[in-house]
């Protein structure tokens, strides 16, 4: 085939439909207009003589010969990726037209990402974002498709073909009422110890619709032989100091959405001894075909950059 006839922009498209299945999504990810990206595919279909893409109910499947391509197509285009990211630069003053999508964890909505938006606002006020709960069940195959840049949070289990960046530690604290019936007799308490902890009644963050009545700290207390009575689950973590505020239950939350959530009528004690352990990372999480794409590189340099100006 003579190369002069392929432009490079319609192997770019390819590689969208082939990880997106959709035109929509392709063109998202590609800044592009759905025309546009539908008639990248009308010039690939008479360039190799295929329908390359078939409309299904499942979306755009490939076909036999663009399953062939597409080891080939997307190897080449990642070479391509690799030279130029490493010679030209993001501009943030001149993004022409460039969006992202973060996916971030309640956390993160809270802790995080005040600070990389404040910083993103200042350098790149021209760049659009899009902030999305972090959905654990679908968050890897959004980083393959590109409909997802960066993912921010905590207890994440990335599979390897992710890239993962540790950006600090965070540990639990207990929240509750300052005139809590169990915690103000002797003044206010600097922690709680096990045994009090275990005959309060717990407020629990359980996000999405499972029905789950148990939290990271169940976990631990099952290897110490040892339950809590979680009395109350909320699907929003802010929801917690409100709770906790005027009545008998505690919480175990994050330290840092404690004291940006808490108010003058709760208090902030250190948890139990045998559950300081039960700290844990918060990442950046990124797919690896971004990794020399300037702009996403740019993006995560400025995340980064956030978090040391946040601590």
């Amino acid at each position: 085939m003579n190369l002069s006839r392929i432009d490079l922009n319609l192997l770019v498209a390819f590689e969208a439909l082939y990880q997106t299945r959709s035109v929509t999504l392709a063109g998202k990810r590609l800044n592009r207009a759905q025309p546009s990206v539908s008639n990248a595919l009308t010039r690939l279909r008479a360039l190799f003589g295929d329908d390359l893409f078939v409309r299904t109910h499942a979306g755009m499947q490939p076909t036999e010969l663009a399953h062939t391509l597409m080891p080939g197509i997307s190897s080449a285009l990642d070479h391509v990726r690799q030279a130029v990211g490493q010679s030209v630069a993001f501009d943030p003053a001149m993004p022409a037209g460039r969006s992202f999508t973060i996916a971030a964890t309640d956390y993160a909505d809270i802790v995080l990402l005040p600070h990389l938006i404040g910083r993103l606002r200042r350098q790149a006020p021209d760049i659009d974002l899009r902030i999305m709960a972090l959905d654990r069940a679908a968050i890897y195959e959004q980083l393959d498709q590109g409909v997802v840049d960066v993912a921010i949070g905590g207890h994440l289990t990335a599979p390897k073909r992710m890239v993962r960046t540790r950006l600090y530690e965070e540990d639990f604290v207990c929240i509750a009422s300052r005139s809590h019936p169990q915690l103000t007799a002797h003044g206010q308490r600097r922690s709680i110890d096990l045994a009090t902890y275990l005959q309060l009644p717990h407020a629990l963050f359980a996000p999405g619709d499972t029905g789950s009545r148990r939290g990271v700290i169940d976990a631990r207390l099952d290897k110490l032989g040892l339950q809590r009575r979680v009395a109350a689950t909320f699907s929003h973590i802010v929801a917690l100091p409100l709770a906790v505020a005027h009545s008998d239950l505690v919480a175990t939350v994050a330290r840092r959405v404690a004291h940006r959530l808490s108010s003058p009528d709760v208090q902030i004690c250190e948890v139990p001894e045998a559950l300081a352990d039960t700290a844990f990372d918060i990442e950046l999480i990124h797919n690896r075909r971004t990794q020399a794409d300037a702009a996403a590189v740019w993006l995560r340099q400025e995340i980064r950059a956030a978090v040391v100006a946040m601590r």
